[in-house]
């Protein structure tokens, strides 16, 4: 399941050289001690959490409520753990921008030499990448994704998007042990403030919605375009402030609906007015042509992304009454509260748990005794002033 969302504001600039050589050598170690007293799979489990992943960043130096402690510490891990994956049986896949586009061939090369099957870890950086930014509809464009694995089948993605308008950054975690589905309600504990505009086709009550979408997009597809042309038609014109039931007492028949009837709510859920039917229609005639079974594959075939998935949804509405849900999952706004107690105050047993084991990990790691204060001083001292 999804463990936790973070967001952080969006900051420029890099971490220094010196900087980041002495973070790549922190991480490093830290990951070997936790390792050593408790097996890989417990290092991709807390990397899962939000909030040791935020402390982590924070002990190995990077500053601790900018974005870049995500990409940052990410990139850290990558290079510290890339000489000693066998040893330590995790491997780091992925990155930012065009890296992050070449996480499969990345994951093929460290499973080839083990004959560690790649194919499940490949599945899940797709389908969680693409779930966050299609699926889920929160107004953060994916930017940065990295997945880490072991040869046992755990792996867990930690993955970032950002709104520029908002100048804020999303973190999102996975873990695929707690995985039961992509798409359905892949979100919990997670607490932060709404966004506007928010769609979400992953969460539990909108089941009819994945169901009817898939049904949708199995019928031929000029009779689904006949559909979506009237119901884009309508719904632009009733796209205004005014809430008016205007189909609340009488139902109307859709041109190549046969009997079936609709029904526009009196809400205003969904903007319509960049949803074009003929830019649709070739992504529509591909899904038909490949008869997806499940609103899983439907979301996994090339070619369907936001815009398809929110006609889809908004067809679903106005045909079948199958609404689909517009809270934002995201619960917390920063992973790990705020020194002024905005957004929320600092929650002390899960920081005390995460301080304990990463003090355990320092003073267990292979560092010079200097350094060891350093990073134990920078880690109280971050969850004081937090």
């Amino acid at each position: 399941m999804r463990t936790g969302i973070a967001e952080t504001p969006l900051h420029g600039g890099k971490a220094p050289p010196w900087l980041f050589s002495r973070m790549v050598a922190l991480s490093r170690e830290i990951v070997r001690a936790i390792v050593e007293e408790y097996g890989s799979v417990e290092v991709l489990r807390r990397l899962s959490n939000p909030y040791w992943f935020q402390a982590l960043g924070c002990v190995i130096g990077f500053d601790w409520h900018s974005s870049g402690v995500t990409t940052t510490t990410l990139g850290a891990l990558k290079e510290g753990l890339k000489s000693i994956n066998r040893e330590l049986d995790i491997y780091v896949a992925g990155g930012k921008g065009g890296v992050a586009r070449n996480t499969p061939e990345q994951i093929k090369k460290y499973c080839e030499p083990v004959g560690i099957d790649a194919s499940p870890f490949i599945y899940a950086s797709k389908m969680s990448a693409k779930v966050d930014s299609t699926v889920l509809q929160d107004g953060y464009q994916i930017y940065a994704h990295s997945i880490l694995f072991s040869g046992s089948g755990e792996w867990v993605v930690v993955q970032q998007g950002m709104n520029k308008s908002l100048r804020y950054a999303r973190r999102y975690h996975w873990l695929g042990s707690a995985v039961k589905s992509f798409v359905v309600d892949p979100h919990a504990g997670i607490i932060a403030d709404k966004t506007d505009g928010v769609l979400n086709l992953t969460a539990g009550d909108t089941e009819s919605v994945r169901m009817h979408s898939v049904d949708i997009v199995k019928q031929p597809t000029t009779r689904v375009m006949s559909d979506l042309r009237e119901v884009v038609r309508i719904a632009r014109k009733l796209d205004k402030p005014a809430q008016i039931d205007l189909f609340d007492s009488a139902a109307s028949t859709m041109s190549g609906a046969e009997n079936r009837t609709f029904r526009m709510p009196s809400r205003h859920w969904v903007s319509y007015r960049d949803i074009h039917p003929n830019r649709l229609q070739s992504v529509l005639l591909s899904s038909y042509e490949r008869q997806p079974e499940s609103f899983e594959q439907l979301v996994g075939l090339e070619g369907v992304g936001t815009k398809t998935l929110r006609a889809l949804a908004l067809m679903s509405e106005v045909i079948y009454g199958a609404s689909p849900s517009f809270e934002d999952p995201a619960r917390f706004s920063y992973a790990v509260g705020g020194k002024d107690g905005t957004p929320y105050p600092v929650n002390t047993l899960v920081y005390d748990e995460s301080i304990q084991i990463l003090k355990e990990a320092i003073e267990k790691s292979k560092l010079g005794q200097s350094d060891k204060k350093d990073s134990i001083k920078r880690l109280s001292e971050y969850f004081t002033l937090s």
